[in-house]
């Protein structure tokens, strides 16, 4: 689920000139990007996505017995999104509902967690829910970040099935990375507004343009390059061989949609045939938790649909957290990418 509203640096080079957007463009694989306006959150784009996939896979949400809201991007400092995500969407009171507040790996670590969870009690059916909407925290004025990031939100359905084979998983975590993804403010450490209880809001201008920077998306584009480079052809190697396979027997690798500068590189460092080898951002952008399955519902749906298709998927960047995993996708009714009806109700308390 996108929003409808689309944003073009190359339609529109604002800050870069007509050839500077085009060659930004190639390399970075972003023609343009999704960009959801207030007062919608992710949250309302996963919701949208939900319905629409219960509708079509004629899920009763009473049987929906876990929930897993993947996001970067709550709706409130409290109650956990998720919760309030169950009521909405109408599943049972007896459900887990629970957030995962990861982005760039989120996609496997909620498959991860899901599944986890089915095979370890009595539910049958799960729904991930990755979400995040990063234009939220980008500058107009930052070169390195606006022509990247779109909003964009998923829903995967889980079902247990004791004939289905194994999906290997490999995960890590590396917080040395932390400064290099960062939005500093926002959170208990660097909270917006002055603690409850005392007066005023903002001291003076400055510190009101100081919390405005904070409150910024910042990347260190040669550190996320370097730590890329180094952490996932290993990690995408790891999961074959724990998959009992290797390049040759990957019908579709689906990672985390970066950019396509930094995709290539990974392409050529695993050996991976272009043609099964996903490169797919040109009209959505970098979407965080949302990448792979947008990448999947967008290049894949007629594959799904005949199916079964062995894919390894692979999240990694902001933390620095990693994950992948090797499983067999469909045969499924065909995903679709869909915009966000004019109008949906906002996910509001």
């Amino acid at each position: 689920m996108v929003p409808p509203q689309r944003h073009s640096f190359v339609a529109d080079p604002g800050m870069f000139t007509v050839e500077e957007a085009k060659k930004l463009a190639a390399t970075i694989g972003v023609q343009e990007r999704r960009v959801l306006p207030p007062p919608y959150c992710a949250s309302d784009l996963c919701i949208a996505a939900a319905e629409g996939l219960m509708q079509q896979l004629d899920w009763d949400p009473a049987t929906v017995e876990v929930l897993v809201f993947v996001s970067q991007d709550a709706d409130y400092v409290l109650p956990a999104t998720a919760c309030i995500m169950q009521h909405r969407l109408g599943l049972p009171t007896s459900a887990a509902a629970f957030d995962v507040p990861l982005g760039c790996s989120g996609y496997v670590y909620g498959l991860w967690i899901a599944a986890k969870l089915l095979g370890g009690s009595s539910a049958k059916r799960a729904l991930v829910l990755c979400g995040d909407n990063p234009t939220r925290h980008l500058h107009p004025e930052d070169r390195a970040t606006l022509p990247l990031f779109g909003d964009a939100g998923s829903a995967t359905a889980l079902e247990v099935d004791a004939s289905a084979p194994s999906i290997p998983v490999v995960i890590g975590t590396d917080g040395a990375g932390a400064p290099h993804i960062f939005v500093k403010a926002g959170g208990k450490r660097h909270c917006l507004i002055p603690p409850v209880g005392t007066a005023g809001r903002i001291a003076d201008e400055e510190e009101a343009a100081q919390l405005e920077r904070d409150s910024r998306l910042t990347l260190n584009g040669a550190e996320v390059f370097s730590f890329t480079l180094r952490a996932v052809p290993p990690l995408l190697r790891e999961v074959m061989e724990h998959a009992g396979t290797d390049v040759d027997g990957i019908d579709r690798f689906v990672l985390h949609q970066a950019n396509a500068f930094m995709l290539e590189h990974l392409r050529k460092r695993i050996k991976a045939p272009a043609d099964r080898f996903v490169i797919d951002m040109q009209g959505f952008g970098n979407t965080s938790s949302a990448s792979i399955p947008l990448a999947i519902c967008h290049s894949m749906g007629g594959l799904l649909a005949a199916g079964p298709v062995k894919t390894l998927m692979a999240g990694f960047g902001v933390g620095w957290s990693w994950g992948a995993m090797v499983a067999e996708l469909g045969p499924m009714p065909e995903p679709q990418v869909v915009d966000l009806p004019e109008g949906y109700p906002v996910l509001a308390v």
